[in-house]
């Protein structure tokens, strides 16, 4: 292709962009494609959970957590855009109440998705990463960013929706699949055999296994260090003396080099499994 090839993260909060695909944002990035993240909310009603973290007075947390996207930014070197909606937090209790009305997943989804929309139309990726119908875990910012990504999918290729911006229909969407039994299971045993304690006991304790439903994973290890540092970047989450940062890099690069995907849109026709998210689409 004359132009370059365009990729679009669609997340929930600042922290997520860095959590989920950071590297491969990287490695396409290096390769010269053009990246934009979409950060859907501020994580105003997110918690603190790094425990070192000391919040400065008079400052309020949403104020930093949009420094700390800046600096993620930078060191992965994409382009970012805020839809402004207002974090909903995690409910607790059961039965959980209600998300606040101000929040991004009490909008209606007409309302949450209309920027979004404008976005596909001007941006025209060919790839888009979202995560699953499950959000990837239940947060009701992470399932209505499914929702809506997939709603703008349709209205972006729709002629009768109103805009003045001329239709795109996006070649392929995937969803983040990282954190699959398989890799998890892999890293627990490594963690394991280098003596230190595993945070993924509990995990594989309760873990409902079902298929696999991964389809692609892209070679990005080289850029592991990129998503480490932009990690890093969201200080009020991240501890960087964590029991995260204290597994070694050569064994992860090593045991498990990629990160993972479900093809979940394909209008291209390619064949699985793929290595690449732009298979299909390279000239």
């Amino acid at each position: 292709m004359t132009q370059p090839l365009r990729l679009l993260a669609v997340h929930a909060h600042p922290d997520d962009e860095s959590s989920k695909g950071a590297a491969t944002v990287a490695k396409y990035v290096a390769e010269g494609a053009s990246v934009l993240i979409v950060t859907a909310t501020g994580g105003e009603r997110g918690d603190i959970l790094n425990e070192k973290f000391v919040m400065p007075d008079d400052v309020e947390l949403a104020q930093i957590r949009k420094a700390e996207m800046a600096a993620a930014q930078q060191v992965l070197g994409c382009d970012h855009v805020w839809l402004g909606f207002i974090d909903s937090g995690y409910p607790e209790g059961d039965p959980k109440p209600p998300v606040p009305a101000d929040s991004f997943a009490a909008q209606d989804l007409a309302t949450a998705s209309a920027k979004l929309i404008e976005i596909f139309r001007e941006f025209r990726p060919h790839v888009v990463l979202t995560y699953d119908e499950n959000g990837g875990y239940p947060h009701p910012d992470h399932i209505r960013t499914h929702e809506i990504t997939m709603f703008a999918y349709e209205k972006a290729a729709d002629p009768s929706y109103p805009s003045p911006i001329p239709t795109w229909q996006v070649p392929k969407i995937y969803y983040h699949q990282n954190f699959s039994y398989e890799r998890v299971l892999t890293m627990h045993e490594a963690i394991l055999a280098a003596n230190m304690e595993s945070p993924f006991t509990d995990w594989l304790k309760d873990w409902e296994r079902g298929p696999s439903r991964v389809t692609t994973r892209v070679n990005c290890a080289d850029f592991f260090d990129k998503r480490d540092l932009a990690l890093k970047a969201h200080a009020t989450q991240i501890d960087p003396e964590g029991l995260w940062f204290a597994f070694p890099r050569d064994v992860e690069r090593e045991i498990w080099p990629t990160e993972d995907y479900e093809l979940a849109v394909d209008n291209v026709g390619v064949t699985l499994p793929e290595d690449d998210l732009f298979t299909g689409l390279r000239g």
